[in-house]
């Protein structure tokens, strides 16, 4: 590789971040700041790339192959599910991520999404914009309530749930856990899934998305849950059957849902969920904060470093 690292960055960059990414230049790095809604120059930039840093939209097999020049794909962020890996490794191209990074932001999305299903907020600004805020369903009354004394299930207990269970716990809030790890350090009480599911007011999913856990909140879990307990889901869509959760919403059994990942990304406006006015969602940007990108760009431009020095990666995953 010569002295000069060319990285295509594939995202939808505001003028800050293509002024920051310019900035690079001085570490040795030529970055080419490409939306995420240009397949033409995509595939155009693409065969000149060293180095893929990557977010939201899948790297396929025939991306990389039409990437001869490719060493590393970056993931900017932590799950890796929207790379071929075996495709990758077949060329021998590093793929790495970067726990940790965004893991502040996406705890503060998690807690914003809990907040807006208990206190149903996007339903109260609809009315409000409308004229009608005095006018709501005294129904509704029911439905709101606090974080402070409910039961809150913590599915994965990675860098996300250590920030948030403090958060939640002094703002009163009993939490539990479960995964498929149990925790010497974690001092908060690990359950089954059967004894969380039974247990929690709030479920939130925060564990990788793999053969094991697809579907990990399917029709069976959602009936064995409270009756008006609320989902959290920021981590990976397909955790969740999501015509069960249509389901078990339309019918009141789950209060509420706050989502910030779907099943089929990016999530289309006829999406049966959509339609539910206890559902409030997010298109996958928990970690898009302006702190989040300049310590998660603080990685990849040291990956590229070291990629060019050959030293060992940071965070490598195949």
């Amino acid at each position: 590789m010569g002295a000069r690292v060319k990285v295509l960055f594939r995202f939808d960059g505001a003028r800050w971040l293509s002024e920051h990414v310019r900035t690079f230049a001085a570490d040795g790095l030529d970055v080419s700041l490409c939306s995420e809604q240009e397949e033409g120059a995509y595939r155009d930039l693409l065969p000149e790339s060293d180095v893929l840093w990557h977010i939201l939209r899948p790297v396929t097999a025939g991306a990389i192959a039409s990437a001869p020049r490719l060493k590393l794909i970056q993931k900017i962020g932590v799950g890796v599910n929207t790379i071929d890996l075996d495709a990758a490794r077949a060329r021998g191209i590093a793929v790495c991520n970067m726990p940790g990074t965004n893991s502040r932001a996406v705890a503060e999305q998690t807690l914003l999404l809990m907040l807006a299903c208990l206190r149903k907020l996007v339903a109260f600004d609809g009315l409000t914009r409308r004229g009608d805020g005095w006018s709501w369903p005294m129904e509704w009354q029911s439905g709101l309530g606090e974080i402070a004394g409910r039961t809150i299930g913590i599915v994965g207990f990675g860098a996300v749930p250590r920030l948030l269970a403090s958060v939640l716990t002094a703002m009163g809030a009993n939490v539990v856990y479960t995964g498929r790890t149990r925790y010497e350090d974690v001092h908060y009480p690990y359950l089954t899934k059967d004894e969380l599911l039974a247990r929690a007011d709030i479920l939130s999913l925060h564990m990788p998305l793999d053969g094991t856990t697809r579907a990990w909140l399917d029709r069976a879990s959602l009936a064995a849950m409270k009756p008006g307990s609320i989902v959290i889901n920021v981590a990976r869509g397909p955790l969740i059957d999501e015509t069960a959760l249509h389901d078990a919403l339309a019918a009141g059994h789950i209060g509420a849902a706050g989502l910030d990942v779907f099943e089929a990304e990016p999530a289309l406006a006829d999406n049966p969920l959509f339609r539910l006015d206890n559902v409030v969602v997010a298109p996958h940007i928990p970690g898009v904060t302006r702190e989040t990108f300049e310590r998660s760009l603080g990685v990849a431009v040291e990956n590229c470093r070291r990629l060019r020095s050959g030293e060992p990666l940071l965070h490598r995953v195949a």
